[in-house]
């Protein structure tokens, strides 16, 4: 601004202390311009600026905040040499910052009140890592797409990537807002409100840690502010196992579409893992040999192991013997849909992992080999020992794995006898 154009004012003084009070122009609606008299008042320790429509009401306020400071000027005037020692260095501290003693006063004071106390660094520090005019701007759905797409760029196993978009996209369709909007708060009450068995809450956990700390080095959210990391962390072992008896088996096969039967089939009789399932391919079961083959790159273990193909089981997978590509061909998703289709109807009430650990309980009290079992279902013989021992008897076992279906539509016969 050049000095002909800066406004124009007139000084009031107390002592050695000095307020202006500058004259300013303000256009109204009507066009016609009427005179304001404006001062900056710093007695609170933040600068405001006060207006009057009338020249005198200006200066007696002038007058009024100039005695204040004179007022404390007078004070430091008086003090005694520890307290001006005091005075002294805090006027040096306050140098580079080019702010007076009373108005940091002022604005510490300020502070404490509304914080409640002397946490005014704390305070600044949680401003720091929180300035909103640093984060970039990102819905949840558009961090989800960005962060799969990179994934897939640096080769990561399609069974990952099949994994993070099964809930990565769920998760983006109950939040569909700012990814810095989302608290330590609603992820809890989000993976609460799932209502699955706690490894299944354990693993959205963990792959929405891995999204937030992609949005963190992305610069979406804040430093330090994952909001997954205050969570509550779950713990899955010592859950309650739980598995179908003969007569709710039954029902699913016999409430299950077409395409849905075999992944029922091969989870309760081979004990093979949803996963597992949806990883395997129809040139993977060999009906004739009697064996799935569950390669290292479709095991959760990663380890290559044959699993037998029962009697029983292979009557259930007779009917698809010609069938060619994925056993189950449809997504994620798609699985749960038909799957809640098939709960509904046959009025059984769906068990997490519920077909893999029956397998392994009824074939643990079938043939009485915990090795065996371990070797089959991909896990340890502690585990299998551990978890299914004495879960069920061995005249339950025999029934179980003489289910089979009724050609050639899709019911089940099977004789209980007295089980």
């Amino acid at each position: 601004m050049k000095r002909k154009d800066r406004p124009k004012h007139e000084t009031v003084s107390v002592c050695n202390v000095t307020v202006k009070i500058y004259r300013r122009q303000r256009r109204r609606t009507t066009g016609k311009s009427r005179t304001i008299y404006e001062l900056a008042d710093y007695t609170t320790g933040i600068r405001r600026l006060r207006g009057f429509s009338d020249h005198g009401d200006a200066r007696k306020e002038a007058e009024k905040i100039a005695r204040s400071i004179s007022a404390g000027e007078a004070t430091v005037a008086t003090m005694r040499n520890p307290e001006a020692a005091s005075y002294g260095r805090a006027v040096e501290l306050l140098r580079p910052t080019r702010t007076p003693i009373e108005i940091a006063a002022g604005a510490y004071a300020n502070a404490f009140e509304i914080l409640g106390g002397d946490y005014i660094v704390e305070a600044a520090k949680f401003y720091a890592r929180h300035r909103v005019d640093q984060i970039e701007r990102r819905p949840v759905a558009d961090v989800v797409s960005e962060m799969i797409s990179l994934k897939e760029t640096q080769g990561k196993a399609a069974r990952y990537l099949d994994d993070l978009r099964a809930r990565l996209n769920r998760f983006a369709e109950a939040f569909a807002v700012d990814i810095s909007t989302v608290t330590t708060a609603d992820l809890q009450r989000w993976i609460d409100g799932l209502k699955v068995a706690p490894q299944t809450s354990k693993d959205f956990r963990t792959v929405l840690h891995t999204l937030f700390s992609f949005a963190e080095s992305r610069g979406y959210i804040f430093k330090g502010g994952n909001p997954v990391a205050g969570t509550e962390k779950i713990s899955s072992n010592g859950g309650t196992i739980q598995i179908f008896t003969l007569g709710e088996i039954i029902a699913l096969l016999n409430a299950a579409p077409k395409e849905f039967v075999p992944v029922i089939a091969i989870g309760g009789f081979a004990g093979l893992r949803t996963a597992e399932i949806q990883r395997i391919e129809w040139r993977d079961v060999d009906l004739s040999g009697g064996f799935i083959h569950v390669g290292s790159d479709k095991a959760k273990t990663r380890s290559r192991r044959l699993v037998p193909i029962l009697p029983n089981l292979a009557q259930w997978l007779a009917p698809y013997a010609k069938q060619t590509g994925k056993v189950w061909k449809g997504t994620t998703t798609d699985l749960r849909d038909i799957r809640a289709a098939t709960v509904e109807t046959s009025g059984v009430t769906w068990k997490d992992n519920g077909l893999r650990h029956s397998f392994c309980s009824y074939r643990l009290a079938d043939i009485q080999n915990a090795v065996q079992v371990a070797l089959e279902a991909g896990n340890s013989p502690a585990m299998v020992f551990k978890h299914y021992r004495e879960l069920v008897k061995p005249s339950e076992a025999k029934a179980w794995f003489a289910i089979v279906p009724k050609a050639p539509a899709n019911v089940v016969a099977v004789n209980l006898g007295a089980v």
